[in-house]
């Protein structure tokens, strides 16, 4: 046991210090493939959310007929000539188009607590594997049902983010099983740093297709990364496992290891202490910052094609490659930050609650501070892609921050607490495409944009304020009742033994 180190907090370190973690280590061990296919999903996941946003600009021929009384403060300097497919394409105003990239957002925010009580419960693995698939299929109707009507259009993208709630829980409950203590951040972030990688690769290549005739331009989007789902299903189902001891070619060493670190769980004995979730300071601690983080975040993620095309002037095929752009800085972000909080923690540097508050409000003043300079530099297109990219670079720095403190502040809970969290964190989803719509209606300038980031810059500072006094990095009392620990179970379902109830008291700190 590595040695306790004392601060305000009176955080340790995790059950196994440097030294055990090491001695597990290998070429790619089971943790690490889950790890893969993991990211792997997200990136699915994510190619499907935001293909939309690009493929939308060559769907909807309003926008093209607006352009000429938009403000021409930064026309002039590039092409916005727009070859387009030869697919079908209706007249949709702004209002109809915000309602469009709007509707996944309602499905997704339903889905995200009973998803993670689902798989806190049941397991993650057919959870996340059918949440994908759901949203798979519908991705593969997209454009048959916008060629039947907006209404029916709409109801898809709902039905979308039905089935995608429940992933970020799923996958969450999961690493509850898989993640040692010391390898949380590393482990957690590489897998959700596939979301941004699906950002990364699904803009351009959005664009591109858009602006092409194969399959008749933007229907393409949605045929291509609707089979990629597909053939990601099927290695899903084949190789992933809710915990160590289901699975079949785990090493023993591996298993020993994952399982005196974090225990191994009986989840029919889980039961949620749900009162003391949400009278608990560092939840709300957690509540807050991810809602704050997805205000800027939905902002860019949903919006920056608009801005990029009909306030800095780029064309479609440009707006889809610099649309992705900025999310290679988040990805680097997010896979690095979790390799130097976790570093910091194991070298007993920083303790968790420090290293989770330097993350988290770096992750948040960073891109607060871009994006209001975005907002100054005017028709500079170089210097404003230069800002959204640093207001990315830091936005990533928040997933070693508060989208991982879950993990220690209750890591049997971890799955149902992600889905509360990010159940919050989803009304940026569609409230701020309504506040940058009305905001933009007129004549999309940029002193309009100016507004809609100097609100993203308040938002972010509320949530670096109520973080740094309120989070922590130590489990909650109230996570440790009702936990059963069953160390080297051979069966997933093994009845405890009376002296197998216990906790050890520095896990997860």
């Amino acid at each position: 046991m590595a040695t306790k180190r004392s601060s305000a907090e009176d955080e340790g370190v995790p059950l196994l210090g440097a030294q055990e973690a090491v001695s597990s280590r290998g070429c790619v061990k089971a943790r690490h493939a889950l790890a893969i296919l993991g990211f792997l999903g997200f990136f699915n996941v994510y190619c499907m959310r935001v293909n939309l946003s690009v493929a939308l600009v060559a769907m909807a021929n309003y926008t093209s007929t607006k352009n000429e009384t938009l403000s021409e403060e930064c026309s002039g300097n590039l092409s916005t000539h727009i070859t387009q497919g030869t697919a079908e394409t209706y007249h949709w105003d702004e209002n109809t188009q915000n309602q469009i990239l709007s509707a996944f957002f309602y499905g997704y925010l339903v889905t995200q607590i009973p998803g993670g009580w689902l798989a806190g419960k049941y397991g993650g693995k057919w959870l996340f594997g059918l949440g994908v698939l759901c949203t798979t299929i519908l991705t593969l109707l997209t454009p048959l049902a916008a060629s039947a009507g907006t209404g029916w259009l709409i109801a898809v993208r709902v039905l979308e983010g039905l089935g995608e709630g429940v992933t970020f829980p799923a996958m969450h409950a999961m690493w509850g099983s898989w993640a040692p203590p010391l390898e949380r951040s590393k482990l957690a972030t590489f897998t959700y740093a596939g979301s941004h990688m699906g950002t990364i690769i699904s803009s351009p290549i959005s664009g591109v297709l858009c602006d092409s005739n194969f399959l008749g331009g933007w229907p393409a989007v949605f045929y291509l990364f609707g089979a990629l789902g597909l053939v990601w299903f099927v290695f899903w189902t084949l190789l992933a496992h809710d915990t160590p001891a289901q699975h079949p070619r785990i090493s023993p060493e591996e298993r020993e290891y994952i399982e005196k670190s974090i225990g191994h769980r009986n989840k029919r004995s889980l039961s949620v202490p749900i009162l003391s979730v949400f009278t608990s300071v560092p939840m709300w601690a957690i509540i807050i910052s991810h809602f704050a983080n997805n205000w800027g975040f939905y902002t860019l993620l949903t919006n920056l094609p608009n801005y990029l095309k009909n306030v800095l002037k780029f064309d479609l095929s440009q707006s889809g490659f610099l649309s992705g752009l900025p999310y290679i800085f988040l990805w680097l972000a997010v896979v690095f930050g979790g390799q130097v909080a976790d570093y910091l923690r194991m070298n007993n540097i920083l303790t968790t609650g420090q290293t989770r508050k330097l993350f988290n409000n770096l992750g948040l003043s960073i891109p607060a501070i871009s994006l209001v300079l975005v907002g100054y530099v005017g028709c500079d297109r170089t210097l404003a892609i230069v800002f959204l990219c640093v207001a990315c670079l830091g936005a990533g720095l928040t997933m070693s921050g508060c989208n991982v403190n879950h993990l220690d502040i209750a890591p049997q809970y971890a799955g149902i607490l992600m889905g509360i969290t990010n159940c919050g964190a989803t009304i940026p989803g569609f409230a701020g495409p309504a506040v940058v719509g009305a905001l933009t209606e007129n004549n999309n300038t940029i002193s309009q944009w100016r507004i809609v980031f100097w609100i993203c810059f308040g938002i972010y500072m509320f949530g670096i304020i109520t973080y740094t006094f309120m989070a922590s990095g130590v489990e909650q009392p109230w996570a440790k009742e009702e936990y059963t620990v069953v160390v080297n179970a051979s069966e997933e379902d093994q009845e405890p033994s009376e002296e197998n109830h216990h906790v050890n008291p520095d896990y997860g700190r």
